[in-house]
């Protein structure tokens, strides 16, 4: 057990760490080559701060644990949302004022309404997984046209300051780039390798420990990046990270394992217990952050219950797991 576990501390750290570069360098060499503020900020570092989850997903379905890439694709989300921005609620509240950000989060209700009706028949074919890339894709799509019609958005103003402040030469941008990236599959390989492991010697379902440690490590990165962002002042970003991240695990994460290792027999908790828990934060945050009668804004009250949320969720996975 301790070669395991320290594959998966190693893992988590190095993870983060090569998240972050490649983000960075991402961001940078897309400013390099003249993108707009708005369309880095939201397909850039949307994608970049859902790498961890994609690649780690992807190591997990080519070792023959599709289970645990579903558990890391639906934890993520959970995580995100009630542990993250609970916790940067309580920090500092939230106001979402860009408009890019309002309609997003109505059209990630849908694809987690979307995730359900896939899954219900408890298996997740080559042919839907397929077609959730495919959503993914129209997604980035929609994405780009917002940020090339939108370069206002007070989105924009915060991402703008963030590369202003991270300004590096278009040489250290591209190393960075590929040598996170490379780090990325480097990391997501040792991470599988010890969750795989402790799950089997400690007879606890891949499922759990992807929804449950996995899920929290891949998330670590949002989480650097929202807590900084609120305490900037960069509301729309500390909550824009969170809302374009939950698309991409749910479109690109669980599309790409389920290509490589379509599921044939998910669990019926998936649905009752983790899915429903996933919605339902997901429309906490629409009614708390949308602002139907004017800017949205999640203060601390709001945040807490996010959080009380999350806590719940992972004491009943903690109880039914050791059962």
């Amino acid at each position: 057990m301790i070669l395991p576990s320290l594959a998966i501390v190693v893992g988590f750290i190095l993870l983060v760490w090569s998240a972050d570069r490649f983000v960075e360098g991402a961001a940078a060499t897309a400013r390099h080559a003249g993108m707009p503020s708005l369309l880095i900020g939201m397909v850039i570092v949307g994608f970049g701060t859902s790498a961890p989850e994609m690649v780690v997903s992807a190591m997990a379905a080519f070792d023959g644990s599709p289970a645990l890439a579903l558990g890391n694709g639906l934890g993520s989300n959970i995580t995100n949302t009630g542990l993250i921005l609970g916790i940067t609620a309580l920090i500092a509240p939230i106001a979402v004022q860009s408009k890019v950000v309002r309609r997003e989060l109505p059209l990630l209700l849908l694809i987690s309404l979307l995730i359900g009706a896939l899954l219900w028949n408890g298996t997740l074919g080559r042919l839907e997984a397929f077609g959730l890339l495919a959503g993914f894709f129209v997604l980035i799509g929609w994405s780009i046209v917002e940020g090339l019609r939108n370069r206002q958005d007070p989105l924009a103003g915060e991402v703008e300051q963030e590369l202003a402040a991270q300004a590096m030469p278009l040489g250290r941008a591209i190393f960075w780039l590929i040598a996170g990236f490379l780090l990325l599959i480097v990391s997501s390989r040792v991470l599988v390798y010890g969750a795989v492991t402790i799950a089997q010697a400690l007879g606890i379902s891949e499922l759990v420990i992807g929804l449950t440690i996995v899920a929290l490590g891949t998330s670590l990165p949002e989480l650097a990046a929202s807590v900084i962002a609120a305490r900037r002042g960069e509301h729309d970003i500390a909550i824009g990270n969170v809302v374009g991240s939950n698309m991409f695990n749910l479109l690109a994460v669980i599309g790409i394992a389920g290509a490589i290792a379509p599921l044939s027999s998910i669990e019926a908790a998936v649905l009752y217990r983790d899915w429903a828990t996933m919605v339902g934060l997901t429309l906490l945050l629409l009614v708390m952050a949308y602002g139907f009668r004017g800017p949205g804004r999640i203060n601390r009250l709001e945040g807490m219950v996010l959080l009380a949320v999350y806590i719940a969720y992972s004491t009943v996975l903690v109880l039914q797991a050791t059962a």
